[in-house]
């Protein structure tokens, strides 16, 4: 063999040796990422997120904002720019009020940019300039809407016919965007800020009740959390529900769905060991689905009455003596959008229980048909204005697909049980059979009673002839 030939073998083998080198300290590289990111701290922090894409294929545009963008997620997007100018005037409008210079806004939060950037999943492409900026402007325009709906407007200096920050046909669609899971500002940012203003940058827990006397036209329920346009300060020194009594509050999506739960059942941790073994009783609701219970018109068969419960506690479902007693609930047209993002924040979150998933797979149950829809409203426990009955039912049916239930966790797991054995006792069955066939009206009680009352005199007949026979007077 050539000295040519060898070499040029031997620079061939050099260049795999070399090639196989950077390629395991490239593999090296990732798996350090990989370490990094894995750390418990990171994920601790994480409660913002992105809706999971197997959630969103359905029905991407519930949870994408239509007005207004807040926070990193849709930042910038070209439909979102024309709110960019009414957030620099709420801006300027707070530091005209409060006398204040920006420097103190933008030195303040820069000092939670760490903390602020670890609640949002993935990496945040923002400059640290970009994101401190976005963080103030979006805070800032969000307090300036919650002291609006509680003092007024006008009071903060806003005119009258301001076409955002007045009460008008634009609130809705922003208390619509501003509850999505992906547009939320982290609500410790939101309290310096307020505590900014107010002279107190330490001050915790007032953001919250802001956020939900501002969000309530979105409770689907008769009855308001709080008395209607309480003051700033009586809302600072209230007693009544406090949603961040056992814990630090996340963001305006995790103070609405607590304040919805409020006293509600007791939440199941949902630990990745129960989460993901074998033995946990887990469905996806489209694929397999679970039928907690029967649907209305099958359960009335059963035997079973519904009655509609007066609680403003929507999930509050009770069952006894064979009565279903459901509260009111009000679906409107931004309910959709409300639910599932309620929904997916309980998907993504470690320490969410399931139980806005639970009442809404709950409810997909009983909905089977437009009748049960229109029966439920007869007794006044569904009240909508979708149009027709049909699309009540077509909105709970997309609610639960592709959704991973825990049925063991669900705080509607006993009283589900309950109802399917009543369900499945014969004797009740019958007995609801024979009230719907003889018992429905008053010339059907009549018949029967006529017809048990001849049924005993000819009993009554044939037992005398018989006993005459054998007994024969003497």
């Amino acid at each position: 063999m050539s000295k040519p030939e060898t070499g040029h073998k031997f620079e061939e083998e050099a260049n795999k040796t070399l090639d196989h080198s950077e390629w395991v300290i490239n593999i090296k590289e990732k798996l350090n990422q990989a370490g990094q990111e894995n750390s418990t701290a990171a994920w601790a922090k994480m409660c913002i997120y992105r809706v999971p894409q197997c959630l969103r294929e359905r029905d991407d545009k519930s949870y994408i904002p239509r007005t207004v963008s807040l926070g990193p997620y849709h930042h910038g997007r070209r439909h979102l720019r024309t709110m960019d100018p009414h957030k620099w005037r709420a801006l300027y409008r707070v530091l005209k009020r409060t006398q204040h210079d920006i420097a103190l806004y933008l030195d303040s939060i820069k000092g939670l940019e760490g903390e602020a950037r670890a609640c949002y999943e993935g990496t945040i492409t923002l400059t640290s300039k970009e994101f401190v900026e976005m963080m103030v402007l979006d805070g800032c325009f969000i307090l300036e809407l919650f002291r609006g709906a509680i003092e007024g407007f006008k009071k903060l200096g806003y005119s009258r016919k301001d076409p955002i920050f007045a009460m008008r046909a634009s609130m809705h669609s922003l208390q619509r965007d501003m509850i999505m899971l992906e547009n939320q500002i982290p609500l410790f940012v939101l309290d310096r800020l307020l505590g900014l203003e107010n002279g107190d940058p330490d001050k915790r827990g007032l953001v919250a009740k802001l956020a939900i006397q501002f969000f309530d036209p979105l409770m689907p329920t008769d009855e308001s959390l709080q008395s209607p346009r309480p003051s700033l300060s009586s809302l600072e020194y209230a007693t009544t529900f406090d949603p961040l009594a056992d814990q630090g509050g996340l963001h305006c999506l995790d103070v609405f769905r607590r304040s919805l739960m409020r006293a509600g059942p007791k939440a199941v941790p949902k630990m990745w060991i129960k989460r993901w073994s074998s033995r946990t009783n887990q469905v996806v609701a489209d694929k397999r689905r679970q039928q907690l219970v029967h649907c209305v018109t099958e359960l009335r068969e059963a035997g079973i009455k519904f009655k509609k419960r007066k609680t403003d506690r929507f999930w509050d479902i009770k069952f006894k003596d064979g009565t279903l007693s459901i509260p009111r609930l009000l679906i409107h047209d931004g309910t959709k959008s409300l639910l599932l993002n309620l929904i997916a924040l309980e998907q993504c979150h470690l320490d969410c229980s399931n139980d806005i998933t639970s009442y809404v797979i709950f409810m997909d149950n009983l909905f089977n048909s437009p009748a049960d829809v229109a029966y439920l409203h007869y007794h006044g426990i569904i009240e909508h204005w979708l149009g027709t009955n049909g699309e009540v039912v077509d909105l709970f049916n997309r609610l639960s697909e592709e959704v991973v239930f825990d049925i063991d966790g669900s705080y509607l797991s006993q009283l589900s049980e309950q109802v399917n054995r009543y369900y499945n006792h014969r004797w009740n069955a019958w007995r609801a059979n024979l009230k719907h066939n003889y018992f429905n009206n008053p010339w059907a009680i009549l018949s029967f009673v006529a017809a048990v009352v001849l049924l005993l005199i000819t009993f009554a007949q044939t037992f005398y002839a018989v006993y005459s026979y054998y007994r024969p007077l003497t």
